[in-house]
């Protein structure tokens, strides 16, 4: 039995990474604030022997001894991009940067004093608003350092660069996965991303506030499928690597309300509001890498996804 440590682990993507380790025989270490995950997402898993909650910062030394380690995902860190959510990256800058910055630093040194490899959770926001399309992990990026995204997007970008400067200074095992826009069970329907947003409006009847006209472009990942990916990239020898995991259909915003409507026979009502500043215009993963690295590419579609998403929050 391995054990591995999973921060942000009462996190949307954190807790169900904590379920698919725990399914193959893992000890799991789950490290959470709280700040942006939920109690909720893991509270089925409290009574587990082979799980252990440490409600820690870890962009603060961690004061329990950790060692006998085989793996760390560092998975830590406000992801929403919606100005008016409470658990966005725009409500918490400083600790979105100080959790991918130092918080960064400790768990890379973790990972050196246990020898074991570390599985970076990055972004495709490290690409900005692109001018490649689509974006391969060859693709620099066209990303500002001063505007309301800059926060999450250059902490990432260090998180990256930092992971590298690990490598060649101290031979760190590092994994870097660039994750695009994953929907699913577990997100909270208030957070301000485009999905859980929909389905919010849908499930309670109310508007939905459309940031732009929505020609703006994304490629939507149910979590299943990125789970699957992140679990690849866990056991293939891919050290030194960064790694886009994602869907690559592509499909306009306004597009993705048409599918909703598809899938629920019910239209959801629309406000069109002035577009945010800095948000990406298109965005589709080049997978190929994972294709040929991992042997993966997800398997469920958008409208897939969709109802099993309504169905989970339905119940």
């Amino acid at each position: 039995m391995s054990k591995v440590v999973v921060t942000g682990g009462a996190g949307f993507l954190g807790s169900h990474l904590c379920d698919a380790l725990i399914a193959l025989g893992n000890e799991v270490v789950c490290i959470d604030n709280f700040l942006s995950g939920s109690k909720d997402n893991i509270a089925h898993l409290m009574d587990n022997p082979r799980f252990t909650l440490i409600i820690a910062d870890v962009s603060l030394p961690i004061n329990e001894k950790l060692s006998g380690l085989s793996a760390i995902f560092h998975f830590a860190s406000p992801a929403s991009p919606n100005p008016a959510s409470p658990v966005s990256y725009m409500a918490h800058p400083v600790e979105t940067m100080l959790v991918n910055s130092i918080g960064s630093k400790y768990m890379l040194d973790l990972a050196v004093e246990n020898n074991c490899q570390i599985i970076l959770a990055s972004t495709s926001e490290v690409y900005g608003d692109p001018e490649v399309h689509p974006q391969p992990e060859t693709y620099l990026g066209n990303v500002s350092s001063i505007g309301p995204r800059s926060c999450y997007d250059e902490s990432k970008r260090f998180m990256e660069a930092l992971a590298f400067a690990y490598l060649r200074s101290k031979s760190a095992k590092i994994k870097v996965i660039r994750i695009f826009n994953t929907y699913g069970p577990r997100m909270m329907l208030d957070e301000g991303r485009f999905i859980p947003a929909i389905v919010d409006s849908y499930l309670h009847q109310k508007p939905f506030f459309m940031h732009g006209k929505g020609v703006a472009t994304r490629s939507f990942c149910y979590v299943d499928d990125l789970i699957a990916g992140i679990m690849a990239v866990y056991r293939k020898g891919v050290e030194g690597e960064v790694i886009n995991l994602g869907n690559p259909q592509e499909y306009s915003l306004v597009e993705v309300l048409d599918v909703l409507k598809e899938v629920t026979g019910r239209a959801i009502e629309v406000v069109y509001k002035e577009g945010l500043v800095d948000d990406p215009q298109r965005r589709k993963p080049d997978i190929t890498k994972a294709k040929e690295m991992l042997d993966w590419s997800p398997t469920v579609s958008l409208p897939e996804g969709l109802r099993k998403m309504i169905e989970s929050y339905s119940r």
